[in-house]
């Protein structure tokens, strides 16, 4: 049996957000049919790591024209500081909470695990699919890695991509429930030396380090079609090959509405890029990663004005959550915001957004604030699809659209299944404090509530409950009210080796 503190020790090293222009948007005429939707979810991208958000050195002028002449978000939240749960609330439009996609001792899926994504869970893609969409991932999927959980069994008509993150499946190293073991046998000192050896790995990486496999996946008339098309993973080229992908995919369904989503496997460590982009950056490997995934999207946007489909599609950018500060300069930037992935502070869980439609979206930076589940409720919406109930996604098109207020006026934080802050317009009350990956700080239970105001200290250094006594007694309120109403399900991430013990 695997004890709750060994895991907790390992899940913590191993695993791996309005102002608007003045600019009115340009009237056009109906469409012919419902937009396509184009979701592009970058892997450990931090807020700070893209020109339009203040990096000096990352050159992104494909993503930046977009940000310019579409919508860049500056307050915009996914719902997990780590990838699994985050990935999972994006394409359910749920809190993993509710879909007892979380963990309280392990923090994400690993490979070989029993379990994934339940098949009650209506994803976007089968939404979509349900609509007459043609759906398709291109990437990382990392919500089950086992073929019964694979993303053609969740409404996705083709796959091509990476199972989990690109850091899993070591070659010559100990597996999860290995590390476990040893931790059993010989104590924490003997893994210590374990993860020294890895980080050495990581910051040196090599495509034989790791046996990560590509798969292609394919829903057909008479179920599906399974293949790994690569195994070691040339993780050199997943960045250039998944973007050929993708753009073969909107070339194959440009006559019918589509649904794509992109979840690229950088810039998580190890970072990997093409020969055409190895020096090319200022800002050393991780601005290398970031230049390719810039490109990335310069192809596909390209692909969609060659083809005519610019104007009938939503297309968005975001990050699965904050930078892994634990990688040095392997890892990104969270700019000004405090700390990084796996805290509920501030660099943790806001990311940097861009939507872009031409004619069709009002241009301008937006302070709003929006969630990544908000995607789901928005492109159903835009649809003209019905919701499922129980959503904690909101419709966000009027935003988009109009230049109207967000719907969303707060934001519950959470990590490991634990609520740890929530935010309500301008001011952020933590209840629970902790830094990730044996970094400080230490976790603390606040007896008083620490609250910061965002939009004065956006780097959480200031604590003025004592000023405002009304505001910290009515979000109290507020998270009484969230968790009384709240029905959650057991974690499925916790659970996911007991055919092991």
């Amino acid at each position: 049996m695997l004890k709750r503190n060994l895991i907790l020790f390992l899940a913590s090293i191993v695993f791996s957000a309005g102002c608007f222009s003045n600019a009115a948007p340009a009237e056009v005429p109906g469409a012919k049919q419902p937009p396509n939707v184009i979701l592009l979810f970058a892997d450990d991208l931090g807020y700070g790591d893209l020109t339009s958000y203040g990096h000096p050195y990352n050159r992104t002028p494909n993503l930046d024209k977009l940000a310019a002449q579409g919508q860049r978000w500056t307050d915009f939240y996914v719902a997990a500081p780590v990838c699994s749960p985050s990935r999972a609330a994006l394409l359910t439009g749920r809190l993993p909470n509710r879909t007892g996609m979380y963990g309280r001792q392990i923090a994400v899926m690993f490979p070989n695990a029993s379990n994934g994504l339940p098949d009650s869970e209506h994803t976007l893609a089968e939404a979509l699919q349900a609509e007459g969409y043609a759906t398709g991932i291109v990437g990382k999927w990392h919500l089950g890695d086992a073929p019964e959980f694979y993303p053609t069994r969740h409404g996705f008509d083709y796959w091509y991509g990476i199972p989990y993150s690109n850091d899993m499946d070591w070659v010559d190293e100990p597996t999860f429930v290995e590390l476990a073991a040893l931790v059993a046998r010989e104590g924490r000192q003997a893994v210590s030396q374990v993860f020294a050896k890895r980080m050495r790995k990581y910051l040196e990486p090599k495509v034989e380090y790791w046996n990560v496999p590509v798969v292609r996946s394919q829903k057909t008339v008479s179920g599906f079609k399974d293949e790994v098309v690569e195994r070691p993973a040339n993780q050199h080229d997943v960045t250039k090959n998944h973007t050929k992908e993708a753009v073969s995919f909107i070339q194959r369904n440009k006559n019918k509405p589509f649904f794509l989503y992109m979840p690229f496997s950088m810039p998580h460590t190890p970072l990997f890029r093409s020969a055409e982009f190895e020096g090319s950056s200022l800002g050393g490997i991780y601005g290398d990663v970031i230049e390719e995934l810039d490109w990335s999207v310069g192809a596909i946007s390209r692909t969609l004005r060659e083809l005519n489909l610019a104007e009938n599609t939503l297309l968005v950018f975001t990050s699965d959550n904050g930078p892994w500060l634990l990688m040095d300069n392997h890892g990104g930037s969270a700019g000004l915001l405090r700390n990084g992935k796996g805290t509920t502070y501030e660099g943790g869980m806001r990311v940097p957004a861009i939507f872009s439609w031409p004619g069709r979206i009002a241009p301008g930076v937006v302070s709003e604030i929006g969630s990544a589940m908000d995607i789901y409720t928005t492109s159903l919406t835009l649809a003209g699809a019905d919701l499922p109930d129980e959503l904690d996604g909101m419709d966000l098109s009027g935003v988009l659209l109009r230049r109207e207020k967000s719907p969303r006026d707060g934001l519950f934080y959470y990590r490991s299944g634990e609520l740890r802050a929530y935010r309500k317009g301008p001011f952020k009350l933590h209840l629970i404090s902790e830094g990730a990956y044996q970094r400080p700080p230490d976790r603390v239970v606040h007896d008083k509530p620490v609250l910061n105001h965002l939009l004065h200290d956006p780097g959480e250094r200031f604590d003025v409950a004592a000023q405002h006594p009304d505001v910290v007694k009515d979000m109290l309120k507020d998270i009484e009210a969230h968790r009384a109403s709240f029905t959650g399900n057991e974690s499925l991430f916790d659970r996911q080796y007991d055919h092991l013990r």
